[in-house]
């Protein structure tokens, strides 16, 4: 694989190779268990899924927050892969249901913001934002928990959210960004506004990823860019093209790069970035 690595602050880097084509899906392994909890976002109940390693800890702590899925928000889907990765790794995760979703309080994100990408797109996404905060106030529920040392990740809207979470809060260690806005960046100058703002208030380790064959690069660009215009350090990784083994219908093949079978590409830069920024402080 030869990947042609360029800077944003501490470091960028852009692959450059044929497309990643994945092999025949192995057998998976089992599933790893999970508690299913609660917790309050203001007068919503939150819905979230919680992972964690054997031992007593304190372990780190990851917060993932997925996508949309139109059609399917109050399916529960509590990504056993992530939950896998995480564990694996020695970090607890929490994967919140934001409102709307799963068995969590509140209006789908499809009822609330339908088509809209301005700015009831964008305070949508700031409210979605506040169910991930107000889960800081749970993780103090945890005494295996090490809440010196959290991180924010997230996919596509999921990306959104933990940009603006990172924006909103000193309380993490760290942020990843996958795709986030990629579906939405080019028909949304609001959302375009919004992410800029936030990466610019961002002073902790930021790890920007997306795959060439996304809706846009761009989006992950942006934030990347503006960290390092104020003097933040991000990591910008721009994977090749990506060929999914199933049907996208319709979306960007590259978007689903951060879906579980394309895990395997991503997962050694993901974990290796938490090790490093979790280890500084």
């Amino acid at each position: 694989m030869r990947r042609i690595a360029f800077f944003v602050f501490c470091c960028a880097a852009m692959a450059q190779q044929k497309p990643l084509r994945q092999p025949p899906r192995q057998p998976p392994r089992q599933p790893p268990h999970y508690d299913e909890v609660y917790y309050q976002s203001g007068s919503l109940r939150i819905a979230a899924y919680l992972y964690r390693p054997e031992g007593k800890g304190p372990f780190p702590v990851v917060i993932y927050n997925h996508g949309s899925r139109v059609g399917r928000e109050k399916n529960s889907t509590p990504f056993p892969f992530i939950g896998r990765m995480m564990i694996d790794a020695g970090y607890v995760v929490l994967v919140p249901e934001r409102r709307g979703y799963g068995r969590s309080d509140g209006k789908t994100f499809s009822e609330e913001a339908g088509k809209d990408r301005g700015p009831k797109f964008v305070a949508r996404m700031q409210q979605e934002t506040d169910d991930v905060l107000a889960s800081l106030e749970y993780l103090k529920t945890l005494p295996y928990a090490d809440r010196s040392r959290v991180a924010v990740m997230g996919w596509s809207l999921g990306g959104i959210v933990s940009v603006f979470a990172a924006a909103r809060s000193n309380a993490f260690a760290a942020v990843i960004d996958q795709a986030g806005a990629s579906l939405t960046w080019d028909e949304s100058p609001a959302i375009q506004k919004a992410m800029r703002e936030a990466a610019g208030k961002i002073r902790i380790p930021t790890l920007a990823i997306v795959a060439r064959n996304d809706k846009t690069t761009k989006a992950v660009e942006a934030v990347a860019h503006e960290m390092k215009s104020h003097g933040a350090p991000a990591k910008l990784i721009v994977y090749p093209d990506y060929a999914p083994l199933d049907d996208t219908h319709g979306i960007a093949p590259g978007h689903l790069l951060f879906a579980a079978d394309g895990a395997k590409i991503w997962r050694e830069d993901v974990v290796g970035f938490l090790r490093t920024a979790f280890a500084a402080k």
